[in-house]
């Protein structure tokens, strides 16, 4: 499975690892719609990174799984790490800091959600989107 992994460290990077996730969704097959989705998932996640943890990085793989197709997305950081998160994923609104919809956004637009965070040591978010192979069964 091949993956590209993206440092990010500043405001240019969220672009980097946007672009490489729209990218990634189209030479999977995603249509535009996902692939809009894809990335704005990506470019939310990567937001987080740079605003709350400075530096992070956002790696894009494909995955193939039996007659299933996707894409999966982790984004990992070393930053003070995220308290109270079954209430920040039950909200309806992102915090006050993003200018997006948060994690809460990332959860609803991606079939599948990971969120693992641990104060003092960081934050690790792995969302997957599949795209059926064979799309009449």
């Amino acid at each position: 499975m091949e993956s590209s992994s993206i440092d990010i460290l500043t405001e240019w990077d969220i672009v980097t690892a946007r672009q490489v996730g729209r990218k990634e969704a189209k030479s999977i097959g995603f249509d535009i719609i996902d692939q809009a989705l894809i990335a704005t998932a990506i470019s939310e996640l990567a937001r987080n990174i740079h605003l709350y943890a400075e530096s992070g990085k956002i790696e894009v793989k494909k995955l193939i799984q039996e007659k299933s197709v996707g894409i999966y997305v982790i984004a990992s950081d070393n930053g003070p790490g995220i308290p109270q998160v079954d209430e920040l994923l039950q909200k309806d609104l992102a915090t006050t800091k993003g200018i997006g919809f948060g994690l809460p956004g990332v959860k609803r637009i991606m079939d599948e959600f990971q969120l693992d965070s641990q104060l003092t040591i960081g934050t690790t978010v792995k969302i997957k989107k599949w795209l059926s192979i064979n799309k009449e069964e």
